[in-house]
């Protein structure tokens, strides 16, 4: 399966999940770059969109997401990432899922 880049000016959502809680922890993005790196090295790559560069997860925080399985959505153009999250959290603010505030 190709995932197809051009949809979204070469990038695709990836959302993270945590394998075992199902969980969802964070949703990033993707090009091909992170793509590939995700693919190549076992842990989450994704394209910042505010910084303009690539990053890998846990690069500074030291919460690396361990890739399990991946999935491509009906359309080619978002994935689902099942990760065994290293560290406490996911969200830059320390909180385990980037999904924390309710609104309803």
């Amino acid at each position: 399966m190709k995932l197809d880049f051009n949809k979204m000016n070469g990038l695709v959502p990836a959302i993270i999940q945590d394998y075992q809680t199902k969980e969802v922890l964070m949703v990033g993005f993707m090009n091909e770059e992170a793509y590939q790196k995700t693919l190549s090295s076992g842990t989450t790559w994704f394209w910042s969109r505010t910084r303009n560069k690539l990053w890998n997860k846990g690069e500074t925080s030291g919460h690396f997401q361990n890739v399990k399985e991946i999935f491509i959505d009906c359309d080619n153009d978002s994935l689902l990432i099942l990760v065994e999250q290293m560290g406490d959290c996911a969200c830059h603010t320390g909180n385990r899922s980037c999904f924390y505030t309710k609104l309803k």
